[in-house]
């Protein structure tokens, strides 16, 4: 299998070039992968020896940024390397000063893997929850620089447990340590043999309680909302909008909504403002308009969902309808606000137990958003976010466990 992984990774380089012609999705996967080994061979020294973080996109990232950061703070004189699979995280951090060098990283080839990792050399490499890549592993077990996996979570469908996993279960048996989420991650683990593992909880807790200690203040939102109730639909994918669209074009009670869809191409929104009968405005047109006279603003950006939460009074968080699944319910619920979502939620940890605690509403149907909306507008929901931030309370501290583990490694070298 491991040979027909590597027949089938070079394949795949080969496809991402045919696509790039075509998809800039896959354009920016390859221009920012070409040049990966001259700017490492230019930028880092054998010396350096970084802490090195690998997150697969934006949310990975934003998953492990607390550990980052922390980081940063308790050891100054480390530098770090960031590393990202995809195009949306890079894009969006590619600027992130916390990290001495934010770089893609290299296609997962046997030779691409040992060059990697000769030339960067990390003192320590931390993979954020995902991306167990066979070849990087291996060159860092090789090289016998400890390796650990943070805020992982396992599932018994995967193919670590899988009979025809054995090569898969040997990647995860070269980690040094994996930090999980919760106690059957353990468990599973456990059956295979890895023993070097320990619950340390999500450490995605611990980086929204830190949202509350900024100052994100928006002044254009603050000029939107005006005083009035406040809807903030977040990451929504066609079949939320189209919830959105019948509760908005209905809407007799004067609320003002945020819509931050997933897809922020100047085609979708465009379209999707043609559905809206209320007055909409998207985010990069705002430039001197009275946004008070507004009913709907589009964020067409990125990297501003967070700090608007902060101002909702209610959110609808989107891609329960679909096979992505829901997006980031614990950045609104943060704010002690009820958080609606869609049906398809089970494979997310955080929403079935905050549902479990009465701290997440999740919808069917368009019936029932207009259902959660008038008891919102009851004031019946209040509660449900009291549950929901009270849920992320008691589920931080993921961060202490992993810096002490961290810092005792760094200590020791």
């Amino acid at each position: 299998m491991y040979f027909l992984y590597n027949i089938l990774i070079n394949l795949y380089g080969s496809i991402l070039k045919m696509a790039s012609l075509f998809n800039a999705k896959a354009k920016l996967l390859v221009d920012g992968r070409s040049n990966v080994f001259k700017e490492i061979s230019e930028k880092i020294n054998k010396d350096d020896k970084p802490i090195w973080f690998h997150a697969a996109s934006l949310g990975e990232f934003e998953q492990g940024r607390p550990l980052i950061e922390e980081l940063k703070e308790k050891h100054p004189e480390k530098k770090i390397l960031l590393t990202f699979y995809s195009p949306s995280g890079y894009e969006v951090m590619k600027n992130y000063d916390v990290a001495n060098w934010v770089l893609y990283l290299p296609l997962d080839s046997a030779k691409n893997a040992k060059q990697f990792v000769e030339i960067v050399n990390p003192q320590i490499a931390i993979f954020i929850k995902y991306e167990f890549w066979p070849n990087i592993i291996n060159a860092l077990f090789k090289a016998k620089i400890n390796t650990i996996v943070v805020s992982a979570i396992f599932r018994e469908d995967q193919v670590f447990f899988k009979k025809y996993g054995g090569w898969m279960r040997e990647s995860l048996r070269k980690f040094s340590h994996l930090f999980v989420q919760d106690q059957n991650s353990v468990k599973l683990l456990n059956s295979i043999g890895i023993t070097e593992v320990q619950k340390s909880g999500d450490t995605r807790f611990d980086r929204v309680l830190d949202i509350l200690k900024k100052d994100d203040s928006l002044d254009f939102v603050e000029k939107f909302k005006s005083n009035k109730k406040f809807l903030v639909a977040g990451s929504t994918w066609p079949k939320d909008d189209s919830i959105l669209l019948e509760y908005i074009n209905n809407v007799t009670d004067n609320t003002k909504v945020i819509i931050a869809p997933h897809n922020i191409s100047e085609v979708y929104n465009h379209k999707l403002i043609s559905k809206i009968s209320n007055k909409t405005i998207l985010y990069s047109e705002i430039e001197g308009k009275d946004l008070e006279k507004y009913d709907v603003l589009i964020l067409d950006t990125i990297g501003l969902l967070t700090k608007v939460y902060k101002y909702a009074d209610i959110a609808y968080v989107g891609g329960g309808f679909g096979k992505e699944g829901i997006h980031n319910i614990l950045e609104p619920a943060v704010f002690s606000i009820p958080v609606i979502t869609g049906p398809i939620y089970g494979k997310f940890k955080e929403a079935v137990e905050m549902k479990g605690d009465n701290g997440l509403l999740i919808i069917n149907n368009k019936e029932d958003f207009v259902k959660v909306l008038e008891q919102f507008h009851l004031g019946k929901l209040n509660k449900t976010g009291i549950n929901a931030f009270n849920y992320i309370k008691a589920n931080a501290g993921a961060q202490d466990h992993i810096l002490n583990y961290i810092s005792q490694i760094i200590k020791a070298i």
